[in-house]
């Protein structure tokens, strides 16, 4: 047999073209419960998410930034979601469970992409919400449609180069030794985990993204409610102050359980990581907060209950 000339270790990194998803495999007899389950909620999170975009599309009282911004959202929770629930769904029905290395780092490029925006669109959301309580004389002059186009596909587009070549860095370490990747979808810690050698460089590279993509917008949005509950605060009227605070509490929900678990996820140090654990808020911050981002802004926000009792009557009719 010739020789290639090549040690164990490196054949390694040129034979291994694929990953098995682990995903829930360990716990066989609770698979079709699992899938019973991520199947409703994923139900719910499309339902939900399409009907906020149709309602803000159609019903003329919510033609405004807020709302613009809120379908917009909308949108890239449908977008965010897709990219692991249906891979997880089919996984819990399979045995072959291989990703190769291209889907991989796709479903991962999607998914930071994806989540940054949301990131994003919740900064501006908080800045819609800033301009409307702290200058509200000023507000349509502000917030006209160009100024939400504009930051509307600011949000959607500005993470897609460094997210290029974010994702290149990650999938050019060598992976060497097994290729089980101890998750339900490509995420960066149980990638990493997989790769040879010193990963120091691409773990600081991993807390600078997620500084400027999470903590930053995280508290400039911190920054923005300051100003406004102190506004809120001295407004006369205690109905004034009620309408205000309803407008913003559910924005402030949805920002809480988004950044609180995607912070923990991507900044804590990696020593305190554990399977389980990681498992459990990526099940957290990939399924669990969407499917409650539309029950907050439906079930909390008065102006979409009433548009969507006048609409839905409608639509049962048609």
């Amino acid at each position: 047999m010739e020789s290639t000339g090549q040690n164990p270790l490196q054949a390694n990194h040129t034979t291994l073209m694929d990953f098995i998803l682990v995903g829930f495999s360990d716990v066989p007899n609770l698979r079709g419960l699992l899938f019973g389950v991520f199947l409703i909620i994923y139900v719910i999170i499309l339902m939900g998410n399409i009907l906020i975009i149709i309602i803000t599309k159609v019903n003329p009282s919510l033609q405004t930034p807020m709302y613009f911004f809120l379908g917009n959202f909308s949108s890239l929770e449908i977008c965010y979601v897709s990219v692991t629930v249906p891979r997880l769904l089919t996984d819990l029905c399979r045995q072959n469970r291989n990703i190769s290395f291209l889907a991989c780092a796709t479903q991962m490029y999607f998914f930071l992409i994806f989540g940054a925006s949301e990131c994003f669109i919740l900064t501006a959301m908080a800045y819609d919400r800033y301009v409307a309580i702290c200058n509200p004389l000023l507000y349509p002059l502000i917030m006209n449609n160009r100024l939400c186009i504009q930051l509307a596909t600011g949000c959607w587009i500005t993470g897609v180069p460094v997210h290029i070549g974010f994702t290149y860095l990650i999938f050019s370490l060598h992976f060497c030794g097994s290729n089980k990747l101890d998750h339900f979808f490509c995420d960066i810690p149980p990638v990493l985990k997989l790769a040879c050698g010193d990963t120091f460089m691409i773990e600081m590279l991993v807390y600078e993204v997620a500084v400027l993509v999470v903590t930053i917008p995280f508290l400039l949005i911190l920054a923005s409610y300051v100003k406004i509950i102190s506004t809120i605060l001295k407004l006369p009227s205690a109905a004034g102050r009620a309408k205000a605070f309803s407008t913003c509490s559910s924005h402030l929900m949805v920002v809480a359980l988004f950044f609180g678990s995607g912070i923990i996820t991507y900044l804590r140090p990696k020593s305190s990581h554990s399977t389980g654990m990681d498992k459990f808020l990526s099940l957290f911050y990939t399924i669990v907060t969407p499917m409650f981002n539309p029950i907050i802004y439906c079930l909390r926000n008065k102006e979409v209950m009433v548009a969507l009792k006048k609409s839905l009557p409608k639509w049962i009719v048609l």
